[in-house]
């Protein structure tokens, strides 16, 4: 399979269906230390440069869910909030957080839905993100 100018090899029926904790220990964790991760599927780019119905091409595998390692940028220099603009409008927070890594939570889950159009008056849209930090 060849997707975003990377060819990744996988086994007939082979599904990319990680749990929450899998993907944070497996993926997620081992990406910031710098340590492989089991297999190359999932693609390093700053989502936040484009719109959501880009995403799918720039993708290394997935059909109707798509993996990314993405940085995450500051709105503000000294501020701790993040900037969610992103291609032609905005990723906005929804929903409560959730813990992930069992009794010592090691990430939060984050749900995001995309806004077309300028803060705060922006149109939803049906294109959700699930953010792990």
């Amino acid at each position: 399979m060849s997707s975003g100018g990377v060819d990744v090899h996988l086994p007939p029926g082979f599904r990319f269906h990680p749990t929450d904790d899998e993907l944070v220990m497996h993926y997620l964790c081992r990406k910031c230390a710098a340590m492989p991760v089991p297999i190359n599927i999932i693609a390093d780019i700053d989502l936040y440069k484009y719109d959501p119905w880009k995403l799918p091409e720039l993708a290394l595998y997935g059909e109707k869910e798509w993996y990314f390692f993405s940085p995450r940028d500051r709105k503000y220099p000294n501020g701790s909030r993040p900037n969610r603009a992103a291609g032609s409008g905005y990723w906005k927070a929804t929903g409560a957080d959730k813990p992930i890594g069992g009794s010592k939570p090691v990430a939060i889950k984050k749900a995001l839905v995309f806004y077309a159009g300028k803060a705060p008056t922006g149109d939803k849209t049906n294109w959700i993100m699930h953010e792990y930090v």
